[in-house]
């Protein structure tokens, strides 16, 4: 019978071939059952050989599977004055959101109560995070300690292997990685004890090398949180297209687990983590998992402004970040790009007498998702007041068109377009770039501060608001057409 390699389309056996599985297997049905057109199930009695063997090698395997036990256990969250410093800024010292976050990590796993849950995971250079900070205290975990002499053992700083190590240093395998970020991540059921995996990668070699594990890490309910660092596609320039990620929130975008934000500064990171910790391990704990997209360059980092609404802005995907003074257009901004929005804020006045408003989106993803839970309600219940996208009600009442600009291919931000009241274009970074500066790559892009104030000077000259020649001025002024920008034009410090 399985000499004729029959394909998957034989949907069933003949009368002649049951009867030749039956008398092989020696099952214990009649001719009579088989002729009769309707084949009977066959289940050996409680007592056979058959049912006793099986039951006998359950036992011995541990029992029955699938079987999920979880028992809900909440943790003791840290108290609001871990997160003071990343609220309070860097004063002058350019600190990269990657290097704020790795901060940010270090003092929650000091914290007494929480602190030895934090299951920290490098696949490859955790240097190149700033974890070598973490060496002396947290050290790497080896199931035997450190076997060898580390070649920077003179470094106060240096390679620290420990059988009680808290830091999983895997070694280069993102795979490797993201199965212990899952064994972490679900380890509240596997094991009866919530862990915290904090998996830290170059961002490129996340959603596009190990998706289908973020898949698995979702179809298990598995919680923690996965960093995207040295993000964006014009921030790690010089090393070739491997590390140009512009596309890692879009595929992020189709996991329903995973709650993704583009922070530009530390205060922002900071109210993130905390509601992320509270989602996942309060007492009432979500089976999501987060992905927060982190940077490599340097800028000194702002405290956390004064402004109505801003937590909430923050968590929900959006707050307006810098008021224009007598705004005519509204400029939208994520990671990276909200420095460039903000310079060409100060370009629009000073070089064309123009206000804009800027505002930081923290999570182009979740404003997507609340438009479309209030879709859904809408259909579901068309005879009550439609609810309103927390992205529509922010904008609803500005004045002028809309421009977004971020550090990703602009099918990220225009996800949200459909539920942006008023005319919407945007920027980002698609197709390849190989550019040897961060600035000529973001010309070559045209996700510059210059390039951000010609989009504008055009939506308003599309409306009739400004003269029709405002934009090819701007084009001649600011030299577009010229991708190579001289050494000085850009900040290149922060790490690989």
């Amino acid at each position: 019978f399985e000499g004729r390699n029959s394909t998957h389309q034989m949907k069933k056996l003949t009368n002649a071939e049951l009867k030749m599985l039956r008398d092989r297997l020696l099952i214990d049905v009649s001719d009579k059952a088989l002729d009769s057109g309707l084949p009977p199930y066959y289940r050996p009695g409680p007592d056979s050989a058959e049912i006793e063997y099986m039951k006998e090698r359950r036992a011995a395997l541990g029992g029955s599977v699938p079987r999920r036990v979880v028992t809900k256990a909440s943790l003791p969250l840290p108290g609001p004055a871990v997160y003071d410093e990343l609220k309070g800024g860097s004063g002058k010292q350019p600190v990269a959101t990657t290097m704020a976050f790795v901060r940010l990590l270090k003092d929650l796993m000091k914290d007494k109560g929480i602190g030895a849950r934090f299951v920290p995971v490098v696949p490859d250079e955790a240097r190149t995070f700033g974890m070598d900070a973490m060496f002396p205290t947290a050290k790497i975990y080896s199931p035997f300690g450190q076997r060898y002499e580390a070649t920077d053992r003179a470094l106060l700083l240096s390679y620290k292997e420990s059988q009680q190590g808290q830091i999983l240093h895997e070694g280069i395998t993102e795979a490797g990685s993201m199965a212990s970020a899952i064994a972490a991540g679900t380890s509240y059921a596997t094991h009866g004890e919530p862990m915290i995996p904090v998996y830290i990668f170059y961002s490129m070699f996340g959603f596009q090398r190990t998706g289908d594990q973020m898949w698995q890490m979702a179809d298990q309910l598995g919680r923690g949180f996965l960093l995207g660092a040295t993000a964006g596609r014009t921030t790690l320039n010089g090393e070739g297209l491997q590390h140009q990620d512009g596309h890692s929130l879009l595929l992020a975008s189709t996991n329903p687990a995973v709650v993704a934000y583009d922070p530009a500064y530390g205060y922002e990171l900071s109210f993130i983590v905390e509601d992320g910790l509270r989602r996942m391990y309060g007492e009432q704990p979500e089976d999501v998992f987060y992905y927060l997209t982190v940077y490599n360059e340097p800028y000194p980092q702002p405290a956390m402004p004064d402004l109505p609404g801003l937590r909430e802005g923050v968590l929900r995907g959006i707050y307006r970040l810098r008021t224009g003074l007598a705004p005519v257009a509204q400029v939208l901004a994520s990671g990276i790009s909200v420095q460039h929005a903000l310079a060409a804020q100060e370009l629009l006045q000073a070089d064309w007498g123009l206000g804009v408003d800027v505002w930081s989106v923290t999570s182009w993803n979740e404003l997507r998702r609340d438009a479309l839970a209030c879709d859904e309600a809408g259909l579901l219940h068309p005879d009550e007041p439609a609810a309103t996208p927390y992205v529509t009600r922010a904008l609803m009442g500005t004045t002028g068109p809309v421009l977004a600009v971020s550090d990703w291919m602009r099918a990220v931000p225009d996800q949200v377009s459909r539920w942006v009241p008023g005319e919407w274009s945007s920027l980002g970074p698609d197709g390849f770039g190989r550019s040897d500066t961060r600035a000529s790559l973001r010309r070559h892009f045209h996700v510059d501060a210059e390039s951000i104030v010609t989009a504008v000077l055009q939506q308003l000259a599309r409306r009739g608001d400004v003269a029709a020649d405002l934009p090819t001025k701007a084009v001649g002024r600011y030299r577009l057409v010229d991708v190579h920008l001289p050494p000085g034009k850009d900040n290149e410090g922060g790490t690989a």
